[in-house]
């Protein structure tokens, strides 16, 4: 008995071809009796046959030694049916081979989508901006504002009407989640909102008082051409150079200090040549600190007024402490805000702790010479509300992204024994890089003009290795960090 076994695929398939090779050798004997031509054509026609026959064999083999092998144990395949798919494209039915025993890749054809997916943290793509007609005032003729007509506007006559805003429900102010982050309150993203998005009318310069001169730009909602009035619905515009300014309003919702005013990116293409600038949320209810020449609050009588803490626990200052209307803990928090920014204008405006550069703002105008006598050195830009003199409000907030850790400004530092807790705990979490990227990403604006994450993370980076060295100090000099609570 033959113990060979044949598998089911290749039965009689080498009966077969031993029949051919007979089959084949008995033609030959036979053409031994015609002529050379039948000779020749009957061994090609024999020939075309043979090799038409082995290659249809070949290729039906093969595919029978595809399917699943019966008798094969612990085969992974043995139990899994053959399946059709259908491509929607094409509405044909395409049978799927059964794989193999290696490199096994299952391909899924599935429908086309018919609504785009709901994705949560992407980032929108930008919008051509189209080109807005303004009507001129005798309502005549229709001009396309362009860069002639912007040009003209940079002059002493700044009112004019440009319907610069928002394109449809378009935003440069991106929330793709369900809230913004918790360190913004309503009013932060309504502010923000607005000065992104607002339909502008007129710009103007103005010189509110007690401030210099500012540019501000008011809304569509604005019927009155009074500053004063100007509540919610007007803007200042600063310089492109001053785009800091936008970083320093979320470092300081992130800190919980809530001492500045809300801050965008926005582009103007009648100012600073079409770059972006900052611009604030003016607030008619500011006012300097101290508005009386003869009130002027120097070094040594803010250090004396730190000295006795003024307004500390509602006790009402002695006239001998010197002391001004502002809290005690209000000098705190700015000199916090104040050193990460490297900000010097407000309690050092000569640059007296620090070595400035040819092109700071107290070399230019001769301010830095005067540091032989540090006391009599007058303290500016210290702002308050007119309904809420105790707290401070962080007006003109140019930060340094330049100074190194071998330059910077510990003058800011003399007299702090206190620091806030909440800021310090942020400071202290390694959580603030993360805080200040999910921060500044909602100002598309902001974003691009500092060459995107890469570029935002260069300024973190400073924020970071300051706040190392303002902890050393912290530790350094037994500084106390205590609630500081409004």
């Amino acid at each position: 008995m033959d113990t060979h076994t044949t598998r089911p695929g290749n039965v009689g398939l080498g009966d077969t071809m031993i029949c051919l090779s007979v089959s084949f050798l008995k033609v030959c004997n036979c053409c031994g009796r015609y002529s050379a031509i039948r000779k020749y054509l009957i061994i090609a026609v024999v020939c075309f046959i043979y090799l038409f026959f082995t290659v249809h064999v070949n290729h039906t083999s093969t595919r029978q030694d595809k399917r699943p092998d019966p008798w094969t144990r612990n085969s992974v395949y043995s139990q899994k049916p053959r399946r059709t798919y259908q491509d929607p494209t094409e509405g044909e039915v395409n049978e799927s081979l059964s794989p193999t025993r290696s490199n096994v890749v299952y391909i899924t054809l599935k429908s086309k989508r018919h609504k785009p997916a709901i994705i949560r943290g992407t980032v929108r793509p930008k919008l051509r901006r189209k080109k807005v007609k303004v009507r001129a005032q005798s309502g005549t003729q229709d001009k396309t504002k362009d860069a002639s007509h912007d040009t003209n506007i940079v002059d002493k006559q700044l009112g004019y009407s440009e319907l610069d805003g928002s394109i449809g429900d378009y935003s440069s102010i991106r929330i793709y989640s369900e809230r913004a982050p918790p360190w913004f309150s309503i009013d932060d993203i309504t502010a923000m909102r607005f000065l992104a998005d607002s339909k502008i009318t007129q710009i103007d310069e103005v010189a509110p008082p007690g401030f210099s001169s500012l540019i501000l730009f008011k809304s569509a909602t604005n019927h009155t051409d009074d500053a004063d009035a100007c509540r919610k619905c007007c803007g200042i515009v600063r310089r492109p150079l001053d785009m800091s300014e936008v970083f320093a309003f979320h470092l300081d919702r992130i800190l919980g200090l809530n001492r500045t005013l809300p801050a965008v990116s926005r582009r103007f293409h009648s100012l600073g040549e079409g770059q972006p600038c900052p611009v604030v949320l003016w607030d008619p209810s500011l006012s300097p600190a101290v508005d009386q020449p003869s009130e002027r609050l120097s070094w040594g009588s803010y250090q004396t007024s730190l000295k006795y803490k003024c307004w500390h626990r509602g006790i009402k200052p002695k006239p001998e402490w010197r002391c001004t209307i502002i809290h005690h803990h209000e000098w705190s928090k700015l000199v916090v805000f104040d050193f990460l920014l490297q900000i010097y204008e407000r309690l050092d405006k000569n640059c007296c702790g620090f070595k400035p550069r040819p092109e700071d703002t107290c070399v230019e105008l001769g301010y830095h010479e005067d540091c032989t006598d540090k006391d009599s050195i007058e303290l500016t830009r210290i702002v308050h509300r007119r309904h809420d003199p105790h707290h401070l409000v962080f007006f003109n907030n140019k930060g340094y992204f330049d100074r190194d850790e071998e330059n910077l400004d510990f003058r800011l530092l003399e007299g702090i024994k206190e620091l806030p807790d909440q800021s310090v705990s942020v400071l202290r979490s390694q959580r603030l890089r993360e805080k200040l990227l999910q921060s500044l990403f909602l100002d598309q604006q902001y974003w691009d003009s500092q060459g995107g994450r890469q570029g935002i993370e260069k300024l973190i980076d400073v924020i970071e290795r300051r706040a190392k060295v303002l902890l050393t100090y912290i530790n350094a000099h037994g500084i106390k960090v205590v609630p500081m609570n409004s």
